[in-house]
């Protein structure tokens, strides 16, 4: 089964996309950056040993995501009471 979880930090509008396998955790060999210019703001992809997407950053977030995805992901800037 493979799991999609997104976390966000809006104190640095900054959002990461995991395409994990919820039986084993991949680990990023290699980080594509998309050309800034192009997207108006840093989007990497990061793969796997194999090749295969594991996640996305996007920096910029509120600019580049629906804002109801946000709203629904897990909040790395929130404080537990």
């Amino acid at each position: 089964m493979v799991d999609v979880r997104v976390t966000y930090d809006q104190q640095v509008d900054a959002a990461y996309i995991y395409f994990t396998d919820s039986q084993t955790r991949k680990e990023v060999s290699r980080m594509y950056p998309c050309d800034p210019v192009e997207v108006g703001g840093m989007i990497n992809l990061d793969f796997d040993g194999k090749g295969r997407l594991v996640g996305i950053e996007v920096l910029a977030a509120s600019s580049k995501l629906p804002q109801r995805l946000l709203d629904a992901a897990e909040r790395l800037d929130v404080e537990d009471s």
